[in-house]
């Protein structure tokens, strides 16, 4: 027997009728956001867009807009917004009949929020739903140490590094989140307890916006 969601299934016949449905996965370092986002997309057949993976296909593929980005990234300075902006709508017009997209890394601040908001108005589409996973720190801390064991990465391996970490997430989303809830489209969910527990909070929520 398969574990068939119907109601899930239903808004997926849906998403093909109606506008693209465009959705901001929030989370903190350690808070399941990669594994969340990855069942997501899967359930509900959106296009991932990672910042970070279009940045480095970009870079790779060597388009004039890799090119630029990667002028900054050599003087170790940030991308400019209009550079990522640029990749963004790149992807879109790549995937013009895809159901809709899963944001990830992006926007990270006001500016960035209201840069996408303009692109995809012109695009004849929005932003659906914010999604925040929420996880208190104490438990982000304890997952990140446990994964420093076996990911190989240092900053998941010294308790002062990673509460910075925290901080500059909070510091960095907070506005965004502030943002988004003036339009009544952010929603905090609990972000603990096990992986299907989490994801079933998540496509709760969804499903309602796709009513």
């Amino acid at each position: 027997m398969y574990d068939i969601n119907l109601t899930s299934v239903y808004y997926i016949y849906r998403l093909d009728e109606k506008l693209m449905f465009n959705l901001i996965l929030f989370g903190p370092p350690g808070s399941g956001k990669g594994t969340q986002s990855d069942k997501l997309v899967e359930q509900y057949g959106l296009i991932h867009l990672s910042t970070g993976n279009l940045l480095r296909e970009e870079i790779s593929n060597k388009t004039p807009l890799g090119l630029e980005a990667k002028k900054f990234m050599d003087k170790g300075q940030l991308v400019p917004d209009e550079v990522v902006i640029g990749m963004i709508d790149s992807s879109l017009e790549q995937h013009k009949k895809a159901r809709g997209f899963l944001f990830d890394g992006f926007p990270r601040t006001v500016a960035q929020a209201k840069a996408l908001d303009k692109l995809l108005e012109l695009k004849k589409t929005s932003i659906a739903s914010v999604l925040a996973l929420e996880v208190n720190d104490e438990e982000l801390i304890k997952r990140l140490l446990n994964r420093g064991k076996t990911s190989g990465r240092s900053d998941d391996t010294n308790e002062n590094v990673i509460r910075k970490r925290l901080t500059v997430y909070n510091n960095e989303t907070t506005p965004v989140a502030d943002h988004y809830k003036k339009s009544k489209k952010f929603l905090a969910v609990n972000g603990e307890g096990s992986i299907e527990e989490i994801f079933s909070r998540l496509s709760e929520a969804i499903d309602k916006k796709l009513k």
